[in-house]
């Protein structure tokens, strides 16, 4: 079992940064829009690529950078588009209600296409999942499979934690003027990450 647990601590500290992905986990839990959907999505995304990533698929990842290089610029067009949707969010009168059932059914499609883009097209999420976890993971000889799952399971908690510790600042948070910087905030982050994947690589 300690393996297991020095992998969740190992997949816990390279997720628990601030990014693109926990950004967006927070706005939906404090929408309380589709959460469920959110935080499901990221914790099978990472188990995926750690799985890829123990099975040894890492090195290829390091051995094609032009892959990298594409996902790179493609995120960071996508992460300024989205910051400047939500700076457009912030400058609307609305206020965290929940959807009504008719938005709800016809927005889960734009939520789970949104969380499957900030989660594939960040180059991050390879180097620290396939790459990073995936070469821990096969550090462990025989054990590598109790670390994968240790570090998938650190996902799972976090992203658990993140989306229902966000829903239950809904009430307290249900105001415009809250909901304004909350969608600024979050622009602000997506383009700190967009300038990051640009200038830094």
């Amino acid at each position: 079992m300690g393996i297991f647990f020095t992998g969740m601590l190992a997949g816990l500290a390279l997720i628990i940064a601030i990014g693109a992905q926990n950004a967006w986990v927070l706005r939906q839990g404090i929408r309380r829009e589709h959460v469920a959907i959110v935080v499901v999505v990221c914790a099978v995304a990472d188990a995926v690529l750690i799985t890829v990533g123990t099975l040894g698929i890492g090195t290829l990842v390091e051995r094609f950078p032009g892959v990298l290089v594409a996902l790179r610029w493609g995120g960071a067009a996508y992460l300024i588009w989205f910051a400047v949707q939500s700076f457009r969010s912030a400058f609307s009168n609305q206020s965290l209600k929940q959807a009504d059932g008719a938005v709800a059914a016809k927005s889960a499609g734009r939520v789970l296409a949104t969380t499957l883009a900030l989660t594939f097209l960040n180059p991050h999420v390879y180097l620290d999942t396939v790459v990073m976890l995936g070469n821990l993971a096969n550090q462990q000889g025989d054990l590598r499979w109790m670390f994968a799952g240790g570090a998938a399971m650190g996902s799972v908690l976090w992203f658990s934690v993140l989306g229902i510790g966000a829903r239950a600042l809904a009430k307290p948070l249900n105001r415009p003027g809250t909901w304004k910087v909350i969608d600024v905030g979050v622009g602000v982050v997506m383009l700190l990450i967009a300038a990051k994947l640009v200038f830094m690589g």
